[in-house]
């Protein structure tokens, strides 16, 4: 079995119309977020042997908060072709992890993050599925198991929905 964890930024900083949007930081309740985002993962023993992370500012700064519950920490690869990542880009860099890694977690963005869940899990948890329909908000994870050995053979449908958590459902209100 292969695991999948797909964890979008905590929420950003708009205040400054100034910065490019790669360089936005995460604003307070994202910074509130990010940890016990990490910390859930840990809690349900969901730990990544290989992390992707966007380079953006605000995905480096979610994986540097939530890192802190992993000990120790597995190391990030910065991957700029994460930011802005299409559902065809995510799968394209799901099937080339290596194949010793049994878990992976990608940190990115939206849109790309929730229309890839919905093109490679179409089923699994009723409840996790009716949450990750209604949407895939900031600082939210969803956890995707693959029912094979290979990350080559990840494709559209193959997987299942596992779980899908929000800072909200977690009673920490980044949603």
């Amino acid at each position: 079995m292969r695991r999948l964890i797909l964890f979008r930024h905590a929420k950003s900083d708009w205040s400054s119309e100034n910065l490019d949007d790669h360089d936005r930081p995460l604003n307070a309740r994202g910074k509130r977020a990010a940890g016990p985002m990490g910390a859930w993962l840990v809690g349900r023993g969901f730990r990544p042997d290989v992390v992707l992370c966007s380079t953006a500012r605000r995905t480096k700064a979610t994986w540097d908060l939530a890192k802190v519950a992993m000990t120790p920490a597995p190391k990030a690869q910065f991957d700029p072709e994460l930011y802005m990542a299409t559902s065809a880009a995510l799968l394209e860099k799901v099937k080339s992890l290596p194949a010793e890694a049994q878990t992976a977690l990608f940190i990115g963005h939206n849109p790309g993050l929730e229309q890839f869940v919905k093109l490679i899990a179409p089923k699994g948890d009723p409840e996790a599925r009716r949450a990750l329909s209604e949407k895939f908000p900031t600082a939210a994870i969803a956890v995707v198991d693959f029912p094979f050995d290979e990350w080559a053979a990840v494709k559209p449908e193959s997987g299942r929905l596992d779980r899908f958590v929000t800072p909200k459902s977690l009673g920490i209100g980044d949603a």
